[in-house]
């Protein structure tokens, strides 16, 4: 396969790679032996034989038909969406958990799996119970006189030791393979056909009759010990349209609609059967869709008509307390007993063997690391016997719940909790809208999926709350297990889909002419030369953004002609790498271009969309330090595509005009500048981490962060109120703001001239406005006249020229000595003004040399040009 991401991905991605060849040989069941007859044998066990007259004579004809309707609904759903989902790409072992973990990712998946598994498991348990059931209840030895072939011991351990014996079948049968298990169930198939023939004959030849009920059925009770078939009679039919909840004689259990819809539900369970098998079909995509909907609409044509004869012919009393009655009144009884052992056998080798090939999907795609890595094992044939081997053992230990209508409900809730999953992964693969989602299945919308969601859920609750809490927590705990501790998976996350789907739909929401001042917000593009030596700056940034889009953006040097495909793609992993390593929430954008200043101009046309572009560019300054590696811990560094970090000997990327350049363009382009010094030296830990030393001083509380918002390298301008002095308030206190620097305090210096009479009115109006702005910060006052005579001293007070032709060096070193001697406490960074950039640019090295001198050994220092109003008093 081609290094390429490939156009068309047709197998729904499995991380076992290309299909052995053993395994392609082990595909060999079709429509009818692999889908139509597992399913139909599944739902077609103990409730048609065994609990059709429980469910009409507890329910009443009526609630039996809404039963059946509502149970019908909900699997009709889930198999419109199980068929969207198998036509969409090849399928693997697994069911519907293949299903669902290629659709919904490996948590949902991996946990939904679990309780698929758990289901299975339980369901196997639940028809071996059935069918001792029906052994005991014909050889049993009863309490009273026994019958000539009632010679089996009763009890608890003995119907265990029978249901062991009867597993253990199953187990064999399953052991050697899906073929033989296909084998088996045809047999079987033709003895329920023919066991069903016969009881819907003999409904219409057999006569009114008096049926002897079970002893245990009136046993300490007053009712009578025998029961009428009176035949096609309307009275027996009005008596049993109505409702008539009793005591199961089974379990001595006090009986409701809840009850009874959860021990009916297991005959509709078996709807997975098919796709259980998809790791054995030929052509799963095809058999599934098919065989899987003939099944339901035959199971569901047979149940209700079957439950009509029942309430038409059998009085309330038989239906009660027999519910082998079926067998009382066939043409010939040893025929249905024979029907009972046939369809229960099969329905507990199906979900045995569904419960091993859900374990053995699970255990290749290796969700739970080592834990299921003897799962994996299988014969040369394909066969997975330890999967096979670990669910009978579970189903045995199953076993000891003893009763069939113990274990229903709970069977019923795992199973209606997956039906819940594979609709909401067919849900969520249509909401999504991937191009790729075109199943040639198309008869399901958004509507069936939440209905078979809504309904799946309801009716969990509806069975009983307790347990479908508990199941739906279990299934959470395993989602948040595989989360943090499950393996990355190549599936393909629908999550990502999702995401997507309603980011593009919000991005376009987000117009951007109605943007105010009031909900203004710092949208950052950092500029990273070389990650290495800006880790620092990279996460102060991201505290800073207050919520906002921060996006590292990066320039290599070169052109693209000539070169065999972008350079660039293969380096995104391991930015994104470095943004999970340094836990910021920041966005990578890199771009090619044959210089630094046309790299920058790329990244502001481009980066963003719609309402969310950047409106601040950071870069770091232009100095002579010698760049530092901060990843040189072996443990971090992430990639080899990061390089060196450059030496002191080596020649930048752009020039002093040209990295001038760059902040005049952005400033034409509106967006507000930011030149980050010494960050290097910005340690977020120490700042942060309470009693550290900052300098030499020893902070008990919050770092202070220091605002200096006057132009000091145009000290004949007296005014604080402008828009970049504003824009450096805002910025400190959207800092301060932030959860990590909610201790700092601002300390804002006020440059005054001593004995000057606006002084007071300056300060004055400082505070006022700093009220207005709901901003907290200490005020302090600067006495600058020394510094200032310097300045008036070179300009002579003659006619005023350039702003550059008149500052010094030894004035602007003043002003640097000033702000280091009014720094006690050290703070952590500090804010100052930066002014324009020179229309001229024969003056670009002069005005980053005066920049230069005016943050020398400051520390970590923001200089800050803002061009937007950011501030409002309005509400």
């Amino acid at each position: 396969m081609s290094e390429k991401t490939p156009l068309l991905h047709y197998r729904l991605t499995s991380t076992s790679g290309p299909e052995p060849k053993d395994e392609k040989t082990a595909r060999k069941l079709g429509v009818v032996f692999g889908v139509v007859m597992p399913t139909l044998l599944s739902m077609f066990s103990v409730v048609v034989f065994l609990r059709i007259g429980f469910v009409v004579g507890q329910a009443g004809l009526y609630e039996a038909v809404v039963m059946f309707l509502v149970a019908y609904l909900i699997i009709t759903m889930t198999v419109l969406s199980v068929c969207a989902i198998s036509t969409n790409g090849a399928l693997d072992a697994g069911g519907a958990y293949y299903m669902i973990s290629r659709a919904l990712g490996p948590e949902f998946g991996g946990s939904i799996g679990i309780m698929f598994f758990f289901a299975n498991v339980c369901g196997s348990a639940l028809y071996v119970l059935g069918l001792v059931e029906a052994i005991m209840a014909n050889f049993g030895i009863p309490e009273a006189v026994a019958g000539l072939y009632q010679v089996l011991p009763s009890g608890y351990w003995w119907a265990l030791l029978y249901g062991t014996a009867l597993l253990f079948l199953c187990f064999v049968v399953c052991l050697v393979g899906a073929h033989i298990y296909a084998k088996a169930t045809f047999i079987i198939f033709i003895i329920v056909v023919t066991v069903l023939a016969s009881i819907f004959i003999s409904f219409f030849i057999v006569g009114p009759i008096v049926v002897i009920v079970p002893e245990r059925s009136v046993l300490n009770s007053t009712s009578l010990n025998s029961a009428n078939y009176s035949g096609f009679q309307l009275r027996t039919l009005e008596g049993n349209l109505l409702r008539d909840y009793t005591v199961d004689y089974t379990t001595g259990t006090m009986m409701s609609f809840a009850t009874v819809f959860a021990v009916m539900f297991n005959g509709c369970t078996g709807i997975m059967a098919g796709s259980n098998m998809s790791g054995d079909l030929k052509n799963p995509s095809y058999s599934i869709p098919r065989g899987t909907l003939a099944a339901v609409l035959i199971t569901f044509i047979t149940y209700n008509f079957l439950s009509l004869l029942a309430a038409w012919t059998c009085d309330r009393h038989l239906l009660q307390k027999d519910y082998s009655f079926l067998r009382d009144l066939n043409i010939w009884p040893p025929l249905v007993t024979i029907g009972v052992y046939s369809s229960t056998v099969s329905a507990a080798m199906s979900n045995l063997i569904g419960a091993s090939r859900v374990l053995y999907a699970l255990s290749k795609d290796n969700l739970f690391g080592g834990v299921l890595a003897l799962a994996r094992k299988t014969s040369q044939s394909g066969n997975p016997w330890a999967s096979v081997l670990v669910s009978w053992l579970l189903v045995q230990v199953v076993l000891f719940a003893g009763k069939l209508n113990t274990i229903a409900g709970i069977v019923t809730i795992f199973f209606l909790l997956v039906y819940a999953a594979v609709n909401l992964a067919c849900l969520a693969l249509e909401l999504a809208s991937a191009p790729n989602f075109r199943p040639s299945f198309r008869c399901f919308t958004w509507h069936t999926c939440i209905l078979g969601i809504l309904g799946s859920l309801v009716m969990m609750f509806l069975i009983n709350a307790i347990y479908a809490s508990a199941s739906i927590a279990f299934m959470l705990l395993l989602l948040m297990l595989i989360h943090y501790l499950g393996p990355i998976s190549n599936w393909g996350y629908i999550s990502q889909a999702l995401i997507f789907h309603q980011v593009r739909k919000y991005l376009l929401m987000l117009d951007v002419r109605k943007d105010h001042v009031k909900f203004w917000r710092p949208q950052v593009l950092l500029i990273v030369a070389n990650p290495r030596s800006c880790t620092g700056l990279m996460t102060f940034i991201n505290d800073l953004k207050k919520s906002g889009l921060y996006v590292l953006g990066h320039v290599k040097l070169g052109l693209l002609d000539g070169l065999p495909s972008d350079p660039l793609q293969n380096h995104y992993d391991s930015w994104l790498s470095l943004v999970d390593h340094l836990n910021i929430k920041a966005f990578v954008n890199l771009t090619l271009a044959d210089s630094v200043r046309h790299g920058v101009q790329n990244l502001l046309f481009i980066t963003g969309f719609g309402g969310m572009r950047p409106n601040t560019l950071v870069l770091g300054f232009y100095d002579d330090c010698t760049p530092q590696d901060h990843l040189q811990d072996p443990r971090e560094q992430r990639s080899p595509f990061f390089p060196n970090v450059r030496g002191a000997e080596e020649p930048k990327d752009l020039q002093e005009e040209e990295y001038v350049s760059v902040i005049a363009d952005a400033v034409k382009m509106g967006k507000n500048v930011t030149l980050a010094r010494y960050f290097d030296q910005f340690n977020r830990d120490e700042v942060l981490g309470s009693g550290k030393k900052i300098g030499s001083h020893r902070r008990m509380s919050g770092p202070f962060v220091d605002v200096w918002p006057l132009n000091l390298l145009r000290p004949d301008r007296r005014g604080y109120v402008d828009i970049c002095s504003l824009f450096l308030l805002q910025l400190a206190s959207v800092l301060q703001e932030s959860r990590a620097w909610s201790q700092a305090r601002l300390r804002l210096f006020l440059c005054v001239e001593a004995g000057c009479s606006l002084k007071e009115e300056e300060e004055t109006k400082l505070r006022v406005m700093l009220k207005e702005l709901r901003i907290s910060a200490q005020v302090q006052m600067v006495a600058w006249d020394q510094v200032v005579a310097l300045h008036w001293q070179r300009r002579g007070r003659t006619e005023r020229g350039n702003l550059l032709e008149f500052l010094t060096d030894e004035y602007i070193c003043a002003v640097n000595n000033l702000i280091r001697r009014h720094s006690a406490p050290q703070p952590a960074v500090r804010f100052l003004y930066l002014p324009r950039p020179p229309a001229d640019t024969n003056r670009y090295c002069t005005y980053l040399h005066h920049v230069d001198l005016l943050s020398q050994d400051l520390g970590p220092t923001l200089l800050i040009h803002g061009v937007t109003p950011v501030v409002t008093t309005d509400l």
